[in-house]
């Protein structure tokens, strides 16, 4: 099988940044993002420095040899029997949420000089409630998404013999497949889709439907894969529940919302609010909802890909969290601005997104939401023509999509 380890330039960047700083470095994303293979590597770049194999401690608690170490109390005196207190030593919890009450072990070797703590999770609970609150200030998050289209591409660069007859279209063609780091080693369709099925189910059992504690699989389902199906569609839980129960389906409006929750959750899905951009004002009214990777939509939808359009917009989504922005769909009167990106300044950066802008019926269309925006802030319009792919119409930007993406930032 071929080797499916990608160096996440990224995210490791993150954690040789934070290193011997005084705060708990957490990775958190969804199920096979990657986030132990990034810990393997930083540990090798560890040893590279000079630290020394025994100042190392790793624990997985996915692995059956760790299960003992569930025990909070005994996780506690096994690091620290394990430690040397004349010298650093780097701790790493590894799907942490697995240990009840781990919050008081974080807590209690974050306070000693000698322990550079890092952990991981794979749902939003384990960074909630008490745990935020006791260690507010005292950690720093990335959170861990799949391979982005840029690192798909630097892979079968680097692997893949044939890659210089394929275009980048060929190649986004093959990511939207899935963007999971392992499904690089795959040998075919087949192969990735069985793997696939994996995941779903892991994700849903032991994260979603085990946090929730809900019998109702087949109503939890229903939601998800409703969700998957109107990607790119801004949509309210009382719609939700109007379409179930129209089909005949008894839910209530409690029980999908906290349904989503569940789903966002475990991180299998994200969502983007809506803005209204006159005001700076969030709308409360509805929202969009985007699958961690769109590969999944083949686990759960008969016609997965009958929607490009929106598959990429997904991509889009996705790439735009990537690169640290808070996304919003924007509102200007009565036209909705696929993207309203702002970063940590709060400045604001719009993107419209389409399959194709060929006719000019369609290029009209996309450009108006863009053109009802009176500031001065940058306007993307990203689509994956080759045939006029790029130009400007009075200060919005045409680019291709796939070109964009390519991009360390824009």
């Amino acid at each position: 099988m071929r080797k499916s380890n990608v160096r996440r330039h990224m995210y490791l960047k993150f954690l040789h940044t934070w290193q011997n700083r005084d705060v708990i470095k957490v990775l958190s994303g969804v199920r096979r993002s990657g986030k132990s293979t990034l810990l393997s590597m930083f540990q090798k770049d560890l040893l590279e420095q000079g630290v020394k194999p025994e100042n190392i401690i790793a624990i997985n608690f996915e692995f059956m040899e760790f299960e003992e170490l569930t025990d909070y109390r005994k996780l506690h005196d096994y690091v620290l029997s394990k430690v040397d207190k004349s010298k650093k030593n780097y701790i790493f919890l590894d799907e942490v949420q697995h240990v009840l009450h781990f919050e008081k072990v974080v807590d209690s070797l974050y306070v000693r000089d000698y322990i550079d703590l890092y952990i991981t999770g794979s749902n939003a609970f384990f960074l909630s409630g008490e745990l935020a609150t006791l260690l507010t200030g005292r950690y720093v998050e990335q959170h861990v998404l799949p391979l982005s289209f840029s690192e798909f591409k630097q892979w079968h660069v680097a692997h893949n013999t044939i890659i210089q007859q394929l275009s980048n279209r060929d190649l986004y063609t093959m990511y939207t497949q899935s963007s999971f780091p392992y499904t690089l080693a795959m040998g075919n369709q087949d192969e990735t889709y069985d793997y696939l099925q994996a995941v779903y189910a892991s994700i849903m059992f032991k994260d979603v439907i085990y946090r929730l504690n809900t019998s109702d699989t087949q109503s939890l389902e229903r939601v998800a894969k409703y969700l998957a199906s109107v990607t790119g569609s801004p949509i309210s839980i009382n719609k939700i529940k109007n379409t179930f129960v129209s089909s005949g389906v008894k839910i209530s409006f409690e029980t999908v919302k906290r349904y989503i929750q569940g789903l966002q959750d475990s991180l299998l899905f994200y969502s983007a609010a809506q803005f209204k951009i006159r005001g700076r004002e969030l709308l409360q009214s509805s929202e969009k909802y985007y699958l961690v990777d769109v590969g999944l939509r083949r686990i759960m939808l008969p016609d997965a890909n009958s929607d490009q359009g929106h598959i990429l917009e997904n991509v889009i989504y996705l790439e735009l969290i990537r690169r640290g922005y808070t996304v919003y769909v924007g509102r200007v009167g009565e036209y909705e601005i696929d993207f309203v990106a702002v970063d940590t300044l709060q400045n604001l950066t719009y993107y419209q997104v389409a399959l194709e802008t060929l006719s000019e019926e369609t290029l009209a269309r996309e450009l108006r939401p863009l053109q009802k925006v009176s500031d001065s802030y940058p306007k993307y319009l990203l689509t994956l023509d080759t045939i006029g792919g790029e130009a400007n119409y009075d200060g919005i930007v045409k680019m291709n999509a796939l070109d964009w993406l390519l991009k360390e930032s824009a």
